[in-house]
């Protein structure tokens, strides 16, 4: 079966800005479930081995899709750096939510694609993003986590906090670029604001999808007590940890083999078990 790759396809959204997305797909006739990868923080679509996740999908029988958030700090021009600082500064979980929307009313409008199938694939940060979106658009049905946060409340305390708020801007060192990442204090104001919308452990209690917790034992950026935390929120839920697993399940930027790492294909192998026993 023919697997058709389309890369950076222009999505517009009046309420943030233009961004890019990708779709992986097998040709054939038959109406595929709508997969979403949602990526998290300091994430984009074209990180490390994501694009051999995504083939692996596809040639499940999957319409797989991941995309790049409007304000995650790359453009549509670049969208593999962080060239637009200032974006990413600009950022916020509104806007996340409303790309995420986008990327839904685009794909689902395809005629390869089982409107009655639909699901939101969220890594990190993303997980959190993911599972408010399930709880508000009861077209999800289902719901995988990666690596999740229990909380979107990831904010200084203290007097970190009135310092950011003195100077309307904090700086996060990105370990790997070497940028000093800017985060402008409207991010936080966004999230008091739309306190209860961003609430993730009520949307994690009342979400009606299938849902599948998947957490390294050995994240070193989002502790595996958030994957226990969700799955006694939502008892319906499925727990799989990977043994020793990190946080991007052994993938790095850039990843130049040809081959999922061990744990990412574990992952990817079970989702699609997961998705192919309550989807299919």
């Amino acid at each position: 079966m023919k697997l058709i790759i389309k890369k950076n396809i222009a999505l517009e959204n009046p309420e943030t800005r233009n961004f890019l997305a990708d779709s992986f797909h097998v040709d054939n006739t038959e109406k595929q479930p709508l997969v979403i990868f949602v990526h998290g923080y300091k994430g984009y679509k074209d990180w490390g081995a994501w694009d051999l996740m995504a083939e692996k999908f596809a040639e499940a029988g999957f319409f797989f899709v991941k995309f790049n958030f409007s304000h995650n700090g790359t453009t549509v021009d670049d969208p593999h750096h962080f060239a637009d600082l200032e974006a990413f500064g600009n950022n916020n979980y509104t806007k996340e939510l409303s790309d995420l929307g986008v990327v839904i009313d685009h794909f689902i409008r395809d005629p390869r694609v089982d409107q009655d199938k639909i699901v939101l694939i969220g890594h990190s940060r993303g997980g959190g993003i993911s599972i408010v979106k399930t709880f508000e658009d009861e077209r999800i049905n289902g719901l995988i986590t990666l690596a999740s946060v229990d909380t979107l409340d990831r904010f200084p305390t203290g007097e970190l906090l009135e310092s950011w708020k003195k100077e309307g801007v904090y700086y996060a060192l990105n370990g790997r670029t070497q940028q000093e990442m800017p985060h402008y204090y409207q991010f936080y104001e966004d999230y008091e604001n739309n306190i209860h919308r961003f609430d993730v452990e009520r949307a994690t209690e009342m979400a009606k999808a299938y849902m599948l917790i998947i957490h390294g034992t050995k994240d070193e950026a989002v502790d595996v007590k958030h994957a226990e935390h969700l799955h006694i929120l939502n008892p319906n839920s499925e727990l799989f940890l990977i043994e020793d697993g990190n946080h991007t399940f052994g993938a790095k930027e850039p990843w130049s083999d040809s081959h999922l790492p061990d744990d990412l294909n574990r992952v990817a192998e079970k989702c699609i078990e997961f998705l192919d026993k309550n989807l299919k």
